[in-house]
């Protein structure tokens, strides 16, 4: 394994020297990997599956650590990636490719290979699960992989990736840590192949100009939250509640505005007050993070925003931030604009299905885009014209396994998660073969 990049002054010629080597060693040991059988391959992945379920406290604890993520949701990270990890182990001995009908006397084929190197860059807020996603994909179909993960998360980074990285052959799986000049050493190193990077819109943009290679990008999202009429406002609240301050508002799917039917707003503010109050919630990543969610919420109010709940910093709780309701919001606060990434529930009233639907389709964003409805009617139009790659009918979460979400707009580009992950990490070929004469 490579030492701390981070020690090194960025940019030295040291620290690009050594990103060169990990790099060349994954590209060396890759063409071995990649002619392994693709059930030994699943086989190893299902090992490593196996091996996070056996340190899922250690790597929770290390999460915790590094992040502040409350245990049981840090837990429940690790075995989210380790069913990922199962789902590949099964799924890269299926990955096929295509016989093509031609002539009678020749063979024509349609042959996934792998792309080569991959460059796993990623984030903080959900660190292992993101990871062996990634990961995971990329190993199944014969692919080599430089894992970098958030320098905000460097603990967990590293013992996720140690944990796996033996039962592969060497080199297959290795690490980088170090800050963001690290990210864009690896991101632009000519022999990386895929570069698969979840975090910021602001990074997934400085990558897409710097990199040649094929990227994924899942980058920030504005996630919103449709509630309509005729709904339980007590049970729009709970879904609202958990949309918005599960990890403390710190998921790429979050939560991040909400659309509420004039008809159930009363009810469903003073519902999402009380759900606000008693959701118990870890602290933000660190100070910075909370003062970045902090400006947000005061400039909403000084916009004209109403403080429900919350809303207020004491320095004795750190990085903690209450969870907080505003309601008067309206579409051009840029608390309902940008990614807050907090636990932060901005609401604003709607007169109409058709007026919120139209506000929950605006903006650069389209990840995701949750709808609690009981029209089947406004549902079906709903997840026609919403613009994202994931839509929620009724439940803020959930989904079922292979789900292979596909962002557009300022939220990335390339599938994350399921089969359709495998074609992202290989390459077709077509063959025509021939009988000689």
């Amino acid at each position: 394994m490579p030492g701390r990049l981070s020690r090194q002054s960025p940019g030295s010629r040291e620290g690009m020297s050594e990103v060169e080597q990990v790099v060349a060693a994954a590209r060396a040991a890759q063409r071995g990997w990649a002619r392994t059988p693709a059930a030994e391959r699943g086989a190893a992945l299902a090992a490593a599956a196996a091996r996070l379920r056996s340190a899922a406290d250690e790597l929770a604890a290390a999460n915790n650590a590094d992040t502040g993520r409350l245990i049981d949701e840090a837990r429940g990270g690790v075995l989210a990636a380790a069913g990922t990890l199962d789902q590949y182990a099964e799924l890269g001995p299926l990955h096929r490719g295509r016989v093509l009908h031609g002539a009678w006397s020749a063979t024509d084929l349609m042959v996934p290979e792998p792309r080569g190197v991959v460059a796993a860059i990623t984030p903080w807020n959900d660190p292992v699960a993101i990871a062996c996603g990634l990961i995971g994909a990329a190993l199944a179909v014969g692919n080599a992989v430089v894992h970098k993960p958030s320098e905000r998360s460097p603990h967990v980074g590293e013992l996720l990736t140690k944990l796996l990285a033996d039962l592969f052959p060497e080199h297959v799986l290795q690490w980088l840590p170090g800050d963001g000049w690290v990210g864009e050493a690896l991101a632009s190193q000519p022999g990386v192949d895929v570069v698969a990077h979840v975090g910021s819109t602001a990074t997934g943009r400085e990558i897409a100009r710097n990199s040649t290679a094929k990227l994924l990008l899942e980058n920030g999202g504005n996630d919103p939250l449709l509630v309509d009429e005729g709904v339980d406002p007590a049970w729009a609240a709970s879904q609202a509640a958990l949309g918005a301050f599960t990890n403390a508002g710190q998921l790429c799917t979050s939560v991040e505005r909400v659309f509420v039917h004039e008809a159930v707003a009363k009810p469903f503010l003073e519902a999402l007050q009380v759900e606000a109050q008693e959701f118990v919630t870890g602290p933000l990543v660190d100070v910075r993070a909370r003062d970045s969610v902090h400006g947000q919420v005061q400039e909403a109010v000084r916009a004209g925003a109403s403080l429900v709940t919350g809303g207020t910093v004491l320095v004795a709780t750190g990085s903690h931030y209450p969870n907080t309701v505003l309601s008067d919001c309206t579409p051009e606060m840029r608390v309902m604009r940008e990614e807050t990434f907090g636990p932060v529930a901005p609401v604003c009233v709607v007169d109409s299905f058709d007026h919120g639907l139209e506000l929950a389709c605006s903006g650069p964003y389209g990840l995701a885009a949750t709808v609690l409805t009981r029209d089947m009617d406004h549902a079906q139009r709903a997840w026609r014209e919403l613009p994202v790659g994931t839509v929620k009918i009724n439940a803020v979460f959930g989904g079922a396994p292979g789900g292979a979400a596909q962002p557009r707009g300022a939220s990335g580009t390339g599938f994350g998660y399921g089969p359709e992950l495998l074609d992202e990490m290989t390459t077709m070929k077509v063959v025509h073969w021939e009988a000689a004469c």
